[in-house]
């Protein structure tokens, strides 16, 4: 190869770091380019598209794991609609399950911001001696009751 580009203006046009480029390189996902005889090394637009596919990849939640199947079935497409709509499949139950996860912890912030609320527009808590139920919660002891705050003496 006679022309070829240099990994920083790679790094430009894919939106990639330089550094990001050659830790690619180094765990095999995509291939060594070529060097130049000052030792740069040149790549050519081949592996420009290889770097694109990876970040769209990415941006898509693959892992790097995934990404290298991919790679490989973007390769060999003889049976690669039916792996990748596994993959597929698979990516979009994971981001489901994100996604489930993400609504209850959302549930449970706005609960535990609302005691907050409460509790400091009723001033119930002394200043000195009670700590916040949020914090209490936290710390595996669950908030106290308000009712029986007397009683427990």
């Amino acid at each position: 190869m006679s022309q070829g580009i240099q990994i920083g203006k790679v790094a430009e046009r894919t939106g990639l770091s330089i550094d990001t480029i050659r830790f690619y390189q180094k765990i095999g996902l995509v291939k060594q380019p070529a060097g130049s005889e000052g030792g740069f090394r040149l790549f050519d637009d081949a592996d420009i598209k290889d770097l694109a596919f990876i970040k769209k990849a990415q941006e898509l939640g693959f892992s790097l794991i995934e990404i290298k199947q991919l790679s490989f079935l973007n390769q060999d497409h003889d049976h690669a609609c039916s792996q990748v709509r596994d993959l597929l499949s698979n990516k979009l139950k994971d981001v489901r399950e994100k996604a489930a996860q993400l609504s209850r912890l959302e549930t449970e912030l706005n609960k535990a911001l609302r005691q907050c609320n409460r509790d400091l527009h009723s001033h119930q808590r002394s200043a000195h001696g009670e700590c916040c139920p949020v914090l209490e919660a936290l710390e595996g002891g669950g908030p106290k009751p308000r009712s029986r705050q007397s009683s427990q003496d």
